[in-house]
């Protein structure tokens, strides 16, 4: 149980004990510091302790964001501050020095403000929570204790606190037809002791069994798969506000959020194709649904590429952003801008909507129109913000980039080697240097036959590019596309052969192998946004990276028959997906065990 320190004198009628026992606190009384820092050397480390002025006068929600929140060590508001157990020998030795200073006697102002002012002059980050029209306050005489309190009772504790569960930036469809009614629901969670976890699992089953009705085939079942689809997406935006409502932050619920997003919506892909298969016209749309989990897979990396690149860069200004900013500043573009990149809210309404009044065919045509615009549209600004800009990436954003690449043993031998030669090509160029291979990959294994030997070829000359592309940091201009490059290449060329072979079942299997490699390419980013590093190198080796992944599909190709090749590609993906899952839950679930730091994710836009 977490320990509240009350510091300095009582003060009658003040509610300020009883609000911390509401918050889970056991509390206890000190009369100066001397005794606050032999109680502070009591509480045991591994648990949260906070010291609290005994005149605070505030919002109950106000302490809750202030000594609560477990994404921070050490976090603070007026009156208050709190220390976890990372945290915890930061705020003994500012203790310490004020005792040391102050003789251990009572001194003029909050011990908490002084220990605060003491952290930061130390150089330690204290969080500081926005707390907007919350009162947080430590007054000094009567009058302004009063009217401290009148603050208090002037503004609605709940109703603050149930506008905060909703994310400040959020598509149209999430804010005005889901929020609205999604953070009723998140209360009624919290008050029931449910955990963002265990809606987030709710979240899931519920598209699955979305995706289950669509595989039906049927009129009914399409319907039913809209519905539950949507209801999914709210129960989505529930685990977030309920998180956000009563800081539910953890490092597993993060990864399981993101992760199954992702998981529903490609579920439900593959629902939508075995139910046109199914159905009156036994239409085969295996095709559409990959090529609809390659784009929009390959819209994440561009997005996820682009911000690692570009999030501790210096001097990052450019007039595109500047122009980007000047927009946002107008009402109605704000919605226009967020509306046409189509973010999960409205692709999903939009997918809902299609499945239940027309074909499996018509939804995923309309759906990778409207993501193909979306993708060239959010590429082509932050092709000009990169290239208008004066930005200098970082070691650690070449690092993040040379991780997503996701290079395998052999692209990771060729760079070594590449590294060593007197003539390099151009710094900054890397994009360039790896794009003649992607294209001419892609080029080869759609238009040669199945079967045929140069796609191995064109496979080859990729590795050797792409390894050419990594062999110095990824610092240039346009060096944030190589990962999603390599992500198009690999994608496409699977699903290109498999659409070759013209069998039943390639591109079932091609979906799995997809499915399995996206997996591992999500997790990775999950890792490195929640400072985790990248996956370890041991897990890329097994399963081949990218190039290597590629060419084996491509030798596949040439050497088996079609239906040989089916069965490759089947395998292929269990093996991969068992690989990575295994990993990637040890890891998270020992992340979690182990007190990583708490995590929250926002969502993609996208």
């Amino acid at each position: 149980m977490p320990t509240a320190i009350l510091t300095g004198q009582p003060v009658p009628g003040s509610s300020i004990e009883g609000d911390l026992r509401s918050l889970g606190f056991d509390v206890r009384t000190a009369s100066d510091a001397a005794e606050a820092e032999t109680l502070l050397a009591g509480v045991p480390g591994e648990e949260r302790v906070a010291l609290v002025d005994a005149r605070f006068v505030g919002h109950v929600h106000a302490l809750r964001l202030g000594l609560t929140d477990p994404r921070f060590p050490l976090a603070a508001i007026p009156g208050a501050v709190t220390a976890q157990p990372a945290g915890r020998q930061a705020l003994t030795r500012a203790m310490a020095r004020e005792n040391s200073t102050g003789g251990g006697t009572i001194l003029a102002g909050s011990l908490a403000d002084r220990l605060l002012t003491a952290l930061e002059a130390d150089g330690t980050a204290v969080h500081r929570p926005e707390l907007g029209s919350l009162v947080a306050a430590v007054p000094a005489d009567p009058q302004a204790r009063n009217e401290a309190r009148q603050a208090v009772a002037d503004v609605d504790d709940e109703a603050v606190r149930l506008k905060s569960a909703v994310k400040s930036r959020d598509g149209f469809f999430t804010t005005y037809c889901i929020s609205p009614y999604s953070r009723y629901i998140a209360r009624w969670c919290a008050r029931r002791g449910l955990t963002p976890n265990q809606v987030t699992t709710a979240s899931l089953f519920t598209a699955l069994i979305a995706a289950a009705c669509a595989a039906t085939g049927t009129r009914g079942g399409f319907v039913a798969a809209g519905v539950l689809l949507i209801a999914s997406f709210v129960l989505d935006c529930t685990d977030g506000q309920l998180a956000r409502y009563s800081l539910q932050y953890s490092t597993l619920g993060a990864w399981l959020d993101a992760t199954f997003d992702r998981a529903k919506e490609y579920a439900y892909y593959a629902g939508l194709a075995l139910g046109a298969a199914r159905g009156g016209g036994h239409d085969d749309v295996w095709a559409l649904a990959l090529g609809a989990m390659v784009l929009q897979t390959c819209r994440h990396v561009v997005d996820f590429s682009f911000n690692e690149a570009n999030h501790d860069a210096t001097a990052n200004t450019s007039p595109t952003a500047a122009l980007s900013d000047k927009l946002d500043s107008v009402g109605w573009t704000v919605w226009v801008r967020r509306m046409i990149v189509l973010p999960i809210g409205e692709r999903w309404a939009m997918i809902a909507v299609l499945t239940a009044v027309t074909t499996p065919r018509i939804t995923f045509l309309v759906l990778l129109i409207g993501c193909a615009f979306a993708a060239a549209y959010t590429t082509a600004g932050r092709v000009l913000r990169s290239l208008t800009r004066k930005a200098r990436r970082t070691d650690r954003a070449a690092r993040a980039l040379a991780d997503l690449a996701d290079s395998g043993p052999v692209a990771d031998t060729l760079a070594r080697v590449l590294r060593k030669l007197p003539a390099k090509p151009p710094f900054g160029a890397r994009f360039f240097v790896a794009l003649p291979g992607a294209a001419l990959l892609i080029l080869a294994a759609a238009l040669e036959p199945y079967g045929s030997a140069l796609p191995v070829a064109a496979a080859a000359l990729y590795t050797l590019t792409s390894a050419a592309a990594v062999a110095l940091p990824l610092k240039g201009a346009l060096d944030w596309l190589v990962p999603p490059l390599f992500r198009a290449a690999e994608y496409g060329t699977v699903l290109i052969l498999a659409a070759k072979a013209d069998v039943h079942g390639a591109l079932p299997a091609a979906f799995g192998l997809v499915a399995a490699v996206a997996y591992h390419h999500y997790d990775t980013v999950y890792r490195i946004r929640g400072d985790a590093g990248a996956p370890p190198a041991w897990l890329v080796r097994s399963i081949g990276g990218h190039e290597g992944r590629t060419l084996l599909v491509t030798v596949l190709a040439a050497l088996l028959t079609a239906s040989q090749f089916t069965v490759a590609l089947t395998v292929l993906a269990v093996v991969v997906a068992l690989v990575v899952l295994v990993e990637s839950i040890r890891f998270w679930v020992s992340a979690h065990q182990g007190g990583a730091p708490a995590v929250h994710d926002e969502g993609e836009p996208a």
